[in-house]
């Protein structure tokens, strides 16, 4: 198991002290490397070999300070000496290895500076000795972990984007709207890549409007009507008299051009906006463009609501590659030297079949078929490596967009990606015609991608594979089967024969039934809280009586579906999804119901930051999890040092739904702890419309007109108040008589206003609370208590809690644990309880929300903790008191903020820490991982007879 980076860091720090004062390379240099191998938890021994001989040149031999093969060739030189030298003498040794010898990276060293040179990234990193601690990610390799890296869009297309958006505009302005434009806006695009690319002769498109059209865009609407119509008439059948302007242009077919449009009337400002748009050159825009567009074109809320969400590239190939690109490159390399199991492996990869049953405007599908041909186009070099001539190059390739289907809600989405499969269709046959030096162009278009508008979570998805599979079969006999449930192989079979039988009963033979090889996308992101009602009765609809189901995520039913769909058989799935299904209560209902199918995970990418490309960029939290039927020995867990940059792979043996490396189970919502602890309580709710409550000064002016409240005032603490040091009171009449009320006619208007308020609610349960206009909703006052804030940043290290008693209230904003002592303050205050939280809280935003049923009542304490061991814990638990105390100017947002926190305050933390450490085990945890693996097991023994320890 790899270490966590905070242990590495932490090994950094010993090795810099241990080693900076060394200087003799002969005396010292081999320990020096195996200490530097420790740093990263591994024994050099292991993988790494010192002074290994390699023979240079002619009858000359070398001997390589350090080498891992495959990974990692070392020079090292003494104190001072020249690194450039060394780097120049480790590259000499490069003729004398083996091809698997070969190493990825190559560092110099001369134990004061190192020099990290990343041979496939062509990166190159430098710092001295002392800075090797802020610099230790730079070898994630050493630690288990692989930096997958993935390339940025071409800023074009995002300039492409913004362009046809401006071109919208211009149209929209004119009254140009609604269907009319969104078909119009798709056929210039169209357009716009067809000349850039060879379908139209080079810059035929921007010559008709530059030379055809006048320069007050008058007469533009009428000649792009003509272009349409001629782009949807068969060669053979256009009229003798067309302009050679037109007639130069193709046909195009596949209903691109075939519906009737009404004539746009243009402008100048608006023929000019569509000439800026022909001044870039569309054979560099990637077909995924047509997302971008369309966001950059439509109604934020409008994409929400329909689930059209547009990624980079850089983000689909983080779903795309370890789901079937990696294995199938690997096969790739295996099967490539025999050219007839090449031609089995190239016969399979064209059976492949794909469905994205959310695809939006396409891009899943368009980067997946895009690598796919890559994948052929170099099956092809080496079937046709010989240089024979090839007569017909369109009979080479064998990969197809009919392998690929997709489900999409809306009309103009779906059309879209259709549109772009073409699009991308081109770009390979170009890259193909390149590479075989023949022109090679599908005109006019025949095939198409299935994309099928309807309501993905509504409809049978083996219905897709029906989509004109329409088969001619002719014979001298037939046997005609009649069974109840036929398998789904083709849509319509028409049999031509001369004698025929119909028989009753199907003979004995294995079912062979058609499926979709790969599901993946990237479904709506609604949460439980903004799914519209119709949103909603899908869910019902998917999970029917399972309970808790209202709690889910909208993309918690493609799950349920997906699973349903691969029982039982060898198709792998992979979703984008909010990081919210694998955190707190969903992920109980969710996976409860995904085990019942045989679900394992494959591979799954923790929490990073989503970016859609367009002009209104949103950003969200997301997973991406694998899965299928099948187990797989290895699992790929990319994890995220940063959730805005690159993730770091590690191959773990099993992948749970809180996306950690470790048993399958999901903890579910319980109303008692498991452990012998205090129960917790929710704060208290005042459901007053604000009436109950003051600030400072609301308070002052409120008790001038009413002296007599004075005793009814208490300090109400909330969570964010409580975090900042900001006072607020309430109006507490929990024990005031009616007759003492009546006297006080400031107080009798604000309980006039609580009662009109709840009177008002459209809840039930709101209403009902008129009657008691004097009361919150929840009187919990216990004599002390301990006060947890309900959200906190998930930047600190430690939730900030603390003692009060009754002379305070807590707002419903904060959990309260009554009759609690310091013990319990002190393991609720360990890295130990907050390991707990970071995997089994919901969040708010990325922010951490504490659940009472969730995280509490279900967290597994120390087993039967020695006395002395939890008199140290108290004692520590109140030196933490104690140093906060110290800082009465500061809030606990500056005490507990990882910028801000006071030397004294972390090092008292990390003391208890330790002492809690002790009260489970007593082998310290080296990683968080290794703290929330124990904390499952020992989950496990608490919860699997169902009885308290």
């Amino acid at each position: 198991m790899s270490l966590s980076w905070n242990e590495i860091k932490a090994r950094a720090a010993e090795f810099v002290k241990e080693w900076e004062k060394e200087t003799s390379e002969e005396a010292e240099a081999k320990t020096f490397w195996d200490d530097f191998f420790q740093v990263f938890g591994l024994n050099r021994r292991r993988v790494a070999s010192f002074e290994v001989k390699v023979t240079k040149g002619y009858r000359q031999n070398g001997y390589i300070d350090l080498l891992w093969k495959g990974q990692l060739l070392v020079e090292h030189k003494s104190s001072g000496k020249d690194l450039d030298m060394a780097y120049q003498q480790a590259i000499d040794y490069f003729p004398g290895l083996k091809d698997y010898e070969l190493p990825k990276y190559i560092c110099v060293c001369n134990f004061q500076k190192f020099r990290l040179i990343d041979l496939d990234e062509n990166t190159e990193v430098e710092f001295e000795l002392k800075d090797l601690t802020n610099n230790v990610q730079h070898f994630a390799f050493i630690a288990g972990y692989i930096k997958r890296t993935y390339k940025d869009q071409d800023p074009i297309n995002i300039d492409a984007a913004y362009r046809m958006g401006k071109f919208h505009d211009e149209m929209k302005n004119s009254g140009y709207i609604d269907h009319p434009l969104e078909v119009f806006l798709i056929r210039i695009l169209f357009c716009l890549f067809a000349e850039d690319t060879s379908i139209f002769e080079k810059d035929s498109f921007r010559f008709l409007i530059e030379n055809k059209t006048k320069e007050d865009g008058s007469d533009l609407g009428i000649n792009l009507a003509q272009l349409f119509q001629v782009l949807n008439t068969p060669i053979n059948q256009r009229l003798k008299t067309l302009d050679e302007e037109f007639s130069a242009f193709p046909y195009i077919n596949g209903s691109l051009f075939s519906e009737a449009l009404p004539i746009a009337s243009f402008n100048r400002k608006m023929r000019d906006a569509l000439l800026e748009c022909t001044a870039l050159d569309w054979s560099k825009i990637s077909p995924a463009i047509f997302g971008s567009l369309f966001q950059s074109v439509k109604n934020p809320k409008e994409r929400r609501n329909l689930g059209a969400h547009y990624t980079s590239e850089k983000n689909i190939l983080k779903l795309i590659n370890p789901l079937f690109i990696d294995e199938l490159n690997e096969e790739f390399k295996r099967v490539k030297n025999n050219k007839n199991t090449l031609k089995e492996f190239h016969r399979k990869i064209a059976s492949l079949r794909f469905l994205d049953p959310a695809c939006g405007c396409g891009n899943f599908l368009v980067v997946s078929y895009r690598e796919l041909r890559l994948l052929e186009l170099n099956i092809l070099k080496e079937l046709h490596n010989s240089g024979q001539q090839i007569t017909d190059i369109n009979s080479i390739s064998l990969v197809s967009l009919e392998q690929f289907y997709g489900i999409e809600i809306d009309e103009w989405p779906a059309r879209i990606s259709e549109v772009a499969m073409w699009m991308i269709d081109h770009q390979m046959n170009m890259l193909l015609s390149e590479e075989f030096g023949q022109y090679f162009i599908r005109l006019p278009l025949a095939k198409s991608a299935h994309i099928h508008i309807g309501n993905a979570l509504r409809m049978n998805w083996d219905s897709l594979l029906d989509i004109d599979r329409t088969v001619d079969i002719h014979s001298q006999r037939a046997n005609i089967i009649k069974i109840a449930e036929p398998a789904i192989q083709y849509g319509t079979v028409n049999l031509y024969t001369k004698e025929y039988h119909i028989i009753d009963k199907a003979p004995e033979r294995e079912k062979s039934v058609l499926r979709f090889d790969f599901i993946m996308g990237n479904p709506p992101f609604s949460g439980a809280r903004l799914m519209s009602k119709a949103q909603k009765d899908d869910i019902i609809s998917v999970f029917k009586n399972v309970k808790g189901a209202g709690n889910l995520d909208y993309v918690c039913g493609w799950y349920l579906k997906a699973a349903d769909y691969i029982l039982d058989s060898n198709t792998k799935v992979a979703f984008v999804s909010t990081n919210s299904i694998t955190q707190g209560e969903q992920v109980g209902i969710l996976w409860n119901e995904l085990f019942k199918y045989g679900i394992k995970i494959h591979f799954a990418h923790r929490t990073f930051r989503w970016n859609n490309e367009g002009r209104g960029i949103a950003a969200v939290h997301v997973v991406i999890i694998g899965f299928g039927c099948s187990e797989k020995d290895q699992k790929k867990l990319y994890i995220y040092e940063d959730i805005k940059g690159e993730p770091l792979q590690r191959t773990v043996s099993n992948i749970n739904p809180y996306l950690i490396e470790g048993n399958d189970v999901f903890i579910t919502r319980r109303n008692k702890p498991i452990s012998e602890v205090p129960e917790m309580n929710f704060g208290n709710m005042p459901l007053d419309g604000g009436n109950l409550l003051f600030d400072d000064e609301e308070k002052d002016l409120f008790l001038k007109k009413e002296p007599n409240a004075k005793k009814f005032i208490l300090p109400l603490i909330s969570a964010k108040e409580y975090m900042n040091n900001v006072k607020r009171w309430c109006l507490w009449l929990v024990d005031a008589k009616p007759s003492e009320i009546r006297k006080m006619p400031e107080v009798m208007k604000r309980l006039k206003a609580v009662r009109e308020f709840r009177l008002k609610s459209i809840a039930p349960s709101t209403r009902k609370y008129a009657d008691t206009p004097s009361l919150f909703r929840d009187r919990n006052r216990p004599n002390s208590f301990i006060l947890i804030p309900s959200t906190t940043s998930e930047n600190r290290i430690y939730i900030p809690m603390g003692f009060f008693d009754k002379n305070y209230v807590a707002n419903n904003s904060c959990h309260i644990i009554p009759n609690a002592n310091l013990y319990h303050f002190g393991v609720l205050s360990s890295i130990m309880h907050m390991s707990w939280v970071k995997y089994t809280c919901g969040r708010l935003k990325s922010d951490i929300r504490y659940s009472k049923d969730l995280v509490y009542n279900n967290y597994p304490w120390p087993i039967s903790p020695d006395e002395k061991r939890v008199n140290r814990i108290m004692k520590l638990a109140q030196n933490i008191l104690n140093i906060r105390d110290l800082y009465p100017g500061s809030s606990l947002a500056d005490l507990y903020n990882p910028l801000t926190m006071p030397p004294d305050l972390l090092k008292a933390h990390k003391e208890l820490d330790k002492e809690v450490d002790l009260c489970y085990r007593p082998e310290p945890f080296l990683t968080e991982s290794e703290r929330i693996e124990f904390l499952f097991q020992l989950y496990v023994l608490y919860t699997k007879g169902s009885k308290k320890i």
